[in-house]
């Protein structure tokens, strides 16, 4: 019987010890954009338990890019310098250290989740915010549209945030293009209402999210894999779906990204899922089927047996687990098989063969 899921992936000079990824899962516990001793805790103890790559949580590329003030940020060298410490600690548990780079648009500026999540006027600590149109979303102050020089800042601080990713130690740099965030909101007829060059048709949409990866693209080094998260669909009538999703990707493979990890809506709250498990699988096998892209799937995949049967059907080449690894940082340890068990040397008595 095959076991994909414990098998080793390459990607261009880098080798993941297995198809098990941590998804970018928010922490919100930063001050002025640096880890603190939580963010060590937190993903060491994931790649001890056998995770094989770690995804740090979206950071952003920009003060006014930060969803709320508690989230990393990566927008000046003495972050990258403080991210390196992270770097460091997932890499000597045996684990892959990857980070996803981010802006959060017109979703910037809000509370963090446990105090209740609203947005933020600037007398309680927001910001203004930016986005490729004047739409707000939900009840949020509107966003000051992007002119042309606003777009040509944004394309910079991502390959800024990247070269600072490769400085701080970080093997795998992820884009955030998914969940209703900034690159999301040009791509999506529902948030894009941009006449010029970067709105109107797919290709209009579709230009800056392309812009930034060829720019990230350009400031990795030839041998660091790059991947990008996608929403596949905003699950509205009229809205980003799985067609725009394929040309997309189509494009993103062209620039040399490596692999596309396929999640789906978050640009609008009004949106209806079809929530179930493993609910997102489809889309990622039929990107993958349709482009030749490597994909991961996200999203409600709890079982071993669903997870094996991700990869060893054919649906993606990764499995990317989030609220999981937070209730449970020791799944892939505890789901391995004896012989591909990735335990470290120190608890192996605890892990009898």
């Amino acid at each position: 019987m095959t076991d994909l899921l414990f098998d080793p992936l390459k990607l261009r000079g880098v080798e993941l010890p297995n198809r098990i990824s941590m998804a970018p899962m928010c922490q919100y516990s930063s001050v002025d954009g640096f880890p603190g001793d939580w963010h060590l805790r937190h993903y060491a103890e994931r790649a001890v338990g056998g995770t094989g790559l770690i995804v740090v949580e979206a950071t952003a590329v920009l003060p006014e890019g930060r969803i709320t003030p508690g989230d990393l940020g990566i927008w000046d060298d003495e972050h990258a310098e403080a991210l390196g410490k992270i770097a460091r600690v997932i890499k000597a548990a045996g684990a892959v250290a990857g980070i996803q780079i981010a802006h959060a648009g017109r979703k910037a500026s809000t509370a963090r989740p446990w105090e209740g999540g609203a947005w933020l006027p600037r007398d309680k600590g927001g910001w203004a915010t930016a986005a490729p149109s004047a739409l707000a979303f939900e009840s949020y102050a509107a966003p000051q549209a992007l002119d042309e020089a606003g777009i040509t800042a944004v394309v910079a601080a991502f390959a800024s945030a990247a070269r600072r990713a490769v400085a701080a130690g970080f093997e795998v740099v992820e884009l955030h293009s998914a969940h209703g965030y900034l690159l999301h909101q040009f791509l999506s007829p529902l948030s894009n209402a941009r006449s010029d060059r970067f709105g109107g048709n797919l290709e209009g949409r579709m230009r800056l999210p392309l812009e930034v990866a060829s720019a990230i693209r350009g400031a990795l080094p030839e041998t660091m894999p790059m991947l990008v998260r996608i929403s596949a669909t905003d699950w509205m009538v009229g809205g980003w779906d799985i067609e725009g999703s394929v040309e997309y990707v189509r494009g993103l493979k062209a620039l040399g990204v490596d692999l596309v990890d396929v999640s789906s809506g978050g640009l609008v709250a009004a949106a209806k899922p079809v929530l179930g498990p493993m609910y997102q699988v489809a889309f990622a096998r039929a990107i993958r089927e349709r482009t030749g892209a490597k994909t991961g799937a996200v999203g409600m995949i709890t079982e071993a047996a669903e997870a094996r049967s991700v990869v060893d059907g054919g649906a993606a080449d990764i499995v990317s687990f989030g609220r999981l690894l937070l209730r449970d940082p020791y799944w892939p340890i505890r789901n391995a098989p004896t012989e591909r068990r990735r335990s470290p040397l120190q608890y192996l008595r605890a892990f009898p063969s």
